[in-house]
């Protein structure tokens, strides 16, 4: 395996990560697979090793400047975990392919809502208080859908902070980090235990990807907010668009994620 490649895959990861506060999967799975031969249960669960030191000095980035929401953090992060186990609990039961169209409907969703938001998600909660209950829903879900898909959550818990809690682009991305960081830790622990993953991987393309993640987190910061959102909605178009294809291969390759997947 060339250390060049796994450096490359874990900048762009890093990069994708602290512009949009996502883990950085997306983009390092398929390269992981193309660049490297890993499967794709492997590349998932390498994936999540790399994303535990970029998801880390990204959060340290956003935290910095004051752009996570601690309390809201650590309330999805516990629904995550808990949706996490469920979705891999209920994965034999569920039609894979429907998943991936409910889930790519709702990214297209989100997506929308990011660009032309209404009164709700325009507007912030203060004095209002946060809609705990909700939030932790929304915890479930994204871990549900990173159990049952093999994608992390960052592409739904994103939109779901400025839609649903009020919160500014720079606030939800900082959080996404947050709890992609949690769940990477735990579904990591798992997949080294079950060597599930290729640990020299992860480790060489987290730590390439680490600064790329800091310094894209003040970029992502310095970025205004709408053009964030819509940069956002193209990346969430972008994971639809992965998502509806899979459904329509005959044998989409992440049919059966052998790991608790949080950071793509």
């Amino acid at each position: 395996m060339s250390p060049t490649k796994m450096a490359m895959a874990g900048a762009l990861g890093g990069l994708l990560s602290g512009l949009f506060g996502v883990g950085g999967g997306i983009v390092m799975v398929p390269l992981f697979a193309l660049w490297l031969g890993l499967d794709q249960k492997r590349a998932s669960a390498t994936s999540l090793i790399a994303i535990i030191p970029i998801a880390g000095l990204a959060v340290v980035g956003y935290a910095t400047g004051g752009s996570v929401d601690w309390v809201v953090g650590l309330a999805l992060g516990l629904g995550s975990i808990v949706g996490a186990q469920l979705g891999v609990r209920a994965l034999p039961y569920i039609p894979i392919k429907a998943l991936q169209i409910g889930f790519a409907a709702l990214l297209l969703y989100s997506a929308y809502g990011l660009v032309f938001p209404s009164d709700y998600g325009s507007t912030s909660h203060q004095g209002t208080g946060q809609p705990w209950l909700l939030l932790i829903v929304v915890g479930v879900v994204a871990g549900a859908l990173a159990g049952l898909l093999g994608v992390g959550g960052g592409v739904i818990l994103v939109p779901a902070l400025v839609l649903l809690a009020g919160s500014n682009m720079d606030v939800a991305r900082g959080t996404s980090l947050m709890v992609v960081l949690f769940t990477a830790v735990t579904a990591s622990v798992t997949n080294i235990r079950a060597e599930r993953a290729d640990v020299k991987v992860g480790v060489v393309a987290g730590l390439i990807g680490a600064p790329v993640a800091l310094l894209a987190s003040y970029l992502g910061q310095w970025l205004p907010e709408r053009q964030a959102s819509i940069l956002f909605a193209l990346l969430m178009l972008y994971a639809a668009a992965q998502m509806v294809l899979k459904a329509l291969r005959k044998a989409p390759v992440d049919a059966t994620p052998t790991a608790l997947p949080g950071g793509e």
